[in-house]
């Protein structure tokens, strides 16, 4: 098996209380998600967890203990709440230090704008022991790497950045394609249909998975039906064959969904 056909995933530990409480609405999983399917990687599984450090803890060991990438988001910042470095470290059993690099890095971008670096700050260049840095361009205080471990800000624009540092440093696979198709017609009624059409293509090469999404508009009731694929080939064949069913079965589909 290559690289290319084997299947890579990765994991999602998004931390924080005001996520669980409803404060903040997370924009990382979705801006990830899309990231990781361009590497050519799936995103398995997502976590919230709150600032807890057993529970952070608890989660980082079983995400990345299952996948080939582990992300966190949140609690990286200047405050007594941040504590996700802390957890990170208990996870991996190594201590806690005061990454030289990413204190060079703070002084320069502190100091140079005539900012105190103070204590509180000086936080963000905490790390686990031979962690390497993730740039941040808009705010210094880096994101960290571990392995296959990855350690970044909770703050969607910064997270974005960090993502872009990172394109292309991550092993993958083919990239996960997709096509969608809409239908007015309740997806109870069609639920053989594609059944049968994700068993048919099922051993094709790239594979195939049928996602349903059903919607209720205009008081009518429909679903957008999304094939997914790595294969180009076996994606529009699996497409053309659901049309056909869907036309034979007295359902018409629009191409791109509604």
């Amino acid at each position: 098996m290559t690289s290319t056909d084997r299947i890579w995933t990765a994991a999602l530990v998004v931390i924080g209380d005001e996520i669980l409480s409803g404060r903040t609405h997370d924009k990382n999983i979705a801006q990830i998600a899309s990231w990781l399917q361009v590497q050519g990687i799936r995103l398995a599984e997502v976590r919230v967890v709150p600032d807890v450090e057993d529970r952070i803890v608890e989660a980082v060991n079983a995400l990345r203990a299952r996948n080939d990438y582990l992300f966190t988001t949140g609690g990286i910042g200047p405050t007594h709440d941040d504590i996700t470095v802390d957890a990170v470290a208990k996870a991996l059993g190594v201590p806690v230090i005061i990454h030289p690099e990413a204190r060079a890095i703070l002084e320069r971008y502190y100091i140079g704008r005539g900012i105190e670096l103070t204590e509180a700050r000086l936080r963000m260049a905490r790390a686990p022991e031979g962690a390497e840095l993730i740039p941040n361009r808009m705010s210094g205080a880096p994101g960290l790497r571990i392995g296959n471990l990855f350690v970044m800000a909770g703050v969607p624009h910064i997270t974005a950045g960090m993502l872009d540092a990172l394109t292309g440093q991550l092993e993958g696979g083919a990239p996960l394609l997709s096509e969608t198709l809409g239908g007015w017609v309740p997806e109870s009624e069609v639920v053989d249909i594609l059944r049968q059409a994700e068993k048919d293509y099922a051993g094709a090469p790239g594979g195939v998975a049928i996602g349903s999404y059903p919607f209720f508009r205009e008081g009518k009731v429909g679903a957008n039906f999304v094939i997914r694929s790595t294969d180009g080939n076996t994606l529009a064949a699996c497409r053309d064959a659901l049309v056909a069913a869907m036309d034979a079965a007295g359902h018409s589909t629009t191409p791109g969904g509604i």
